[in-house]
């Protein structure tokens, strides 16, 4: 299918959905879909519900935001929810506050582009009335003393009023028989102006209040003989457009005053004035972002605690997890016109660490240091904590991720490794080479954070240099899950006797042999068991082996961290010679060559590396070996 075949059978489907009548009829379908009535917030809340939820995480906001699901979380369950029951926090501004880079513009622009797609399924229809800038909710058309008895009927309570135009037309236009006024059902659109409005503030000298609550259109004023009336007025500042659904009040604590006054009445009793008109019925969700520093410097000023009591701040922190912070630069780079430079496994990994040790704060725990503590909020094993330990270490400083080293930096500098470099292959020395040259010329960074950013660059180095030895001795392991299995079975063996106390039999001669001490404290020694706790390491092993057998299992060594660890560090010891000659040969013989070359395949294949990059890999690992 082409894309203009793909063009018209959305036009075509766009065409589909629409849908006219008048009051009556769509008093009729109301009652077969009640849900078609909802206001702002329950609809946007029954967006995000609507699309599912994994464990703990929103599946709306997946895919575009990473390592924030804990502050999506708050905001769904502590905003939207009870906003969508019509409990009082929908009378409250949604101020998103955070980090720069931190998401909170991605959060804003997913729900616009969601409620764009939302209200163009079954379950996210909206209805209006036909020819309103303001796309209003045609029960408006209740009167008042009736809704009561609406409300006995349909089981739907109606707020607000009839705008000044439609109360014209109804009058005018249709005799009052509001049962014939045309409705239909409408699409928002950021780009169409419909129900999604966006402010942003200029120079507040030329700005007019008409950008937000609409303006007289003078060229009509001679046609219908006064300002105050509604046909002489245009309906389109962006508090009247987002009608029915979302306004994002861009750097609104930048906002002045008179702006900012509007959105007391709008919060708090649903409403707004324009012009000579009475208040304006709207119904919609204020959503604005800031930063930690202009939030604080609102709040100090005295004179604006009327707006603050009607704010939620939902704080935006920086994601903590080294593993989600990959998503993010992975994602960045897919979207740009670098898709097709070759970045080397463990590059955007590197980068992260680098970025998340910014973002940590010291524990008091003299035993953690950020290292660990950053592999702890990974959900990486560290001996001697857990999952408990990674929770009580978050409650210790609150504001953790509230500033630090933003994604935007760091994709910068991978941008500038690239132009550099000159070659479609990144490695993580190249970024972190150029992370480490940007700091100079980094605009907010003192020489002290300067000296602490440089340690953690250090730091991101040790722990690159240690995976890239893994990888290549591992690679140096022919069939590596073979050797693996067969030392572990050995061991084993070994230990089974050792704990039953009974002797082994020599494969080859198949004379009785003492279990093989040497072997197993070269295997235990590799993850620090002393010799004091060797015996109950070695009946835990006993323990696994036999609980598996009874329930007619083999047992694996990789379902035991700390056998599987062990088994790794031993098979990479004895290795470790063989890895050192044949990377560090300025002039490899035959069988080195050839080892190299079935090295760099297996690099290639069963690990992400491209030519260059596994090449740049054994030439650095190489040179480890011989320090």
């Amino acid at each position: 299918m082409t894309i203009l075949d793909k063009i018209q059978s959305c036009r075509a489907e766009e065409e589909k959905l629409r849908w006219e009548g008048t009051f009556r009829e769509y008093l009729d379908l109301l009652k077969k879909q009640p849900h078609i009535a909802m206001p702002a917030h329950a609809r946007i809340y029954e967006m995000i519900r609507s699309a599912g939820i994994e464990g703990d995480q929103y599946s709306f906001f997946s895919g575009e935001l990473f390592g924030l699901d804990e502050a999506i979380k708050r905001l769904v369950e502590e905003y939207f929810h009870p906003a969508a029951k019509k409990l009082d926090v929908r009378k409250r501004i949604l101020l998103l506050m955070g980090p720069v880079g931190g998401g909170k513009s991605t959060i804003v622009s997913m729900l616009k582009r969601g409620l764009e797609q939302f209200t163009r399924t079954d379950a996210g229809a909206v209805y209006a009335i036909k020819h309103c800038q303001m796309a209003e909710d045609p029960l408006h058309l209740i009167p008042r003393e009736l809704r009561d008895d609406f409300f006995e009927e349909y089981g739907i309570r109606i707020e607000g009023s009839l705008s000044p135009l439609n109360a014209f037309r109804l009058e005018n236009e249709f005799g009052g028989r509001i049962e014939d006024v045309p409705v239909e059902r409408i699409f928002f659109s950021e780009d169409r102006r419909r129900g999604i409005g966006t402010f942003s503030p200029s120079d507040p000298k030329s700005q007019d209040i008409a950008d937000l609550t609409g303006s007289i259109d003078f060229s009509t004023i001679a046609e219908f003989g006064s300002e105050s009336d509604p046909r002489a007025y245009r309906f389109d500042g962006e508090l009247n457009i987002a009608n029915r659904g979302l306004m994002e009040f861009q750097e609104m604590l930048k906002c002045d005053e008179k702006f900012l006054w509007h959105l007391l009445s709008l919060t708090q009793e649903g409403n707004f004035k324009a012009g000579r008109f009475a208040l304006i019925s709207a119904d919609e969700m204020i959503i604005a972002h800031t930063n930690e520093t202009e939030y604080r410097s609102f709040i100090a000023d005295k004179k604006n605690e009327a707006l603050h009591s009607r704010m939620i701040v939902m704080p935006v922190p920086y994601n903590l997890k080294v593993s989600e912070e990959e998503k993010i630069y992975a994602k960045m780079i897919h979207e740009s016109e670098a898709a097709d430079v070759h970045f080397a496994p463990h590059t955007f990994r590197t980068a992260a660490m680098f970025t998340i040790l910014t973002r940590l704060k010291e524990s008091s725990r003299a035993n953690i240091d950020l290292v660990m503590k950053m592999k702890l909020y990974d959900g990486a094993a560290v001996e001697g904590l857990t999952g408990l330990d990674a929770a009580e270490l978050k409650k210790e400083h609150p504001d953790e991720g509230m500033d630090g080293i933003d994604p935007r930096y760091v994709m910068n500098r991978i941008s500038a490794a690239i132009i550099k470099k000159g070659t479609n292959s990144i490695n993580a020395l190249d970024v972190l080479r150029s992370l480490k040259d940007g700091l100079d010329s980094h605009p907010s960074i003192s020489k002290e954070v300067r000296a602490k950013y440089l340690q953690f660059i250090s730091e991101a180095r040790k722990q690159y240099d240690e995976t890239a030895k893994k990888e290549v001795q591992k690679a140096f392991v022919y069939s590596y899950e073979e050797s693996a299995r067969a030392m572990m079975d050995n061991y084993l063996d070994n230990v089974e006797a050792y704990c039953n106390k009974t002797k082994l039999n020599d494969p080859l001669t198949g004379e009785e042999m003492n279990p093989d001490e040497r072997l197993m404290r070269s295997i235990e020694e590799q993850i620090g068991i002393s010799e004091n706790a060797k015996k109950s390491f070695r009946e835990e092993m006993l323990i696994r082996i036999s609980a598996y057998a009874r329930k007619g299992k083999k047992f694996d060594y990789r379902e035991h961290d700390r056998l599987r660890e062990a088994i790794q560090k031993k098979l990479f010891s004895d290795l470790k010679d063989v890895v050192k000659i044949t990377t560090s040969s300025v002039a490899p013989d035959e069988q080195q060559l050839k080892k190299m070359n079935e090295v760099t395949a297996r690099l290639i294949d069963e690990c992400g590396y491209n030519s260059v990059s596994a090449n740049e890999l054994l030439r650095y690992v190489g040179g480890l070996l011989n320090r």
